[in-house]
């Protein structure tokens, strides 16, 4: 059985000193697809028990899934709890990789020299690297085997700038990760916001929010069954 690990972010505020952390359906809705054909592990920078935004559970209150996730799933409450440091974590324990998103994934994510040569190790063997919303900001420093960005000749996705407007983001987080993605490879986005978008291109998969998490997994699904 393939084994996929999924990256949490460990910030619990953004710039504003207001919560962050990482977005409760944009784990559960691609775990509740993956975990009966891969062994999952999560992991986070500082370890156990990464912090959930507590907008993302009032947000999916009704989401039978998320609350699940959340509230009744022993394995997943173990799993958080023994979350391992991303310094623990040996790439060839791995066939994938998945980043959360959330806001918090922003914040600490991006410029972490620890989450950017692992994420860089996982890309140059060869394995899935795939990532929703805000989790995508985790790979904008990660590179290829040349040296270059791993968006670069890439299509790819995540929180688009009017959705961050929309939630009055823009100036909580470091940068717009639309704007950051431009920069070096080829940004998509549905053809308005909240809409489902998933891209993949190679091992490349990546989502543009809560919506499209449930498409992210099951893209995942879909490379291992080719």
């Amino acid at each position: 059985m393939p084994s996929i690990l999924f990256v949490f972010t460990s910030a619990d505020k953004n710039l504003k000193g207001k919560p962050a952390g990482w977005f409760l359906p944009e784990a559960a809705h691609p775990y509740y697809i993956l975990k009966d054909g891969f062994n999952i592990d999560f992991a986070s920078l500082k370890g156990s028990n990464p912090p959930l935004d507590p907008l993302s559970v009032e947000m999916f209150a009704k989401d039978s899934q998320s609350i699940q996730f959340h509230n009744d799933d022993e394995t997943v409450k173990a799993k958080l709890a023994n979350a391992k440091k991303l310094s623990e974590v040996k790439v060839e324990d791995y066939d994938a990789i998945f980043y959360v998103g959330g806001h918090g994934p922003v914040i600490d994510l991006p410029t972490d020299p620890v989450n950017i040569k692992l994420a860089t190790e996982f890309y140059r063997s060869g394995k899935i690297v795939s990532a929703v919303c805000h989790g995508t900001a985790a790979l904008v420093n990660v590179t290829d085997s040349t040296g270059k960005s791993i968006f670069a000749g890439k299509r790819a996705t995540g929180f688009s700038n009017a959705e961050d407007e929309i939630m009055g983001m823009t100036d909580a987080i470091p940068f717009l990760l639309e704007d950051k993605v431009k920069e070096v490879g080829t940004y998509e986005k549905a053809p308005e916001p909240w809409g489902v978008h998933v891209v993949v291109d190679g091992k490349l998969i990546t989502g543009q929010n809560p919506a499209s998490a449930s498409g992210v997994g099951k893209a995942i699904l879909q490379a291992f069954e080719k």
